[in-house]
């Protein structure tokens, strides 16, 4: 798992290879990622973009950007945490995805970049 804190923010991500939904003699390569986002400030604030870097071996890097996360902008209290599961594919047997989310601080009135951190893609072959 790897964990990053930006503003009294942390992130938490694990990446899984999905070994069913990959195939790699056509070079498709799925993982999934859990993230789970806890709020360590004294504030609210409510995630309203995020911005990723998906990167493969073969030096091709893609960048995706929108509005929440899974279709959500959550509002998170103090102390409070959110967590949610995405996927994404690359073309190589290796890769890495980083990032940040950008979320509005309500009770400050901020827009803040909050970091994800690094995490590798890397697929677990089951042999017979």
């Amino acid at each position: 798992m790897q964990s990053q804190t930006t503003n009294d923010i942390t992130v938490n991500v694990e990446s899984f290879y999905l070994d069913e939904q990959s195939n790699p003699m056509t070079r498709e390569y799925a993982f999934a990622y859990k993230i789970t986002i806890t709020n360590n400030s004294i504030n609210t604030v409510k995630l309203m973009r995020r911005h990723w870097y998906i990167v493969d071996t073969n030096g091709s890097i893609r960048e995706v950007d929108g509005e929440g996360v899974v279709g959500e902008q959550p509002l998170l209290e103090p102390n409070q945490s959110f967590s949610y599961t995405s996927a994404a594919s690359i073309k190589s047997d290796m890769g890495r995805m980083y990032g940040y989310y950008v979320m509005h601080n309500l009770s400050t009135n901020e827009t803040i970049k909050v970091s994800i951190p690094s995490f590798n893609l890397v697929p677990f072959f089951k042999y017979n």
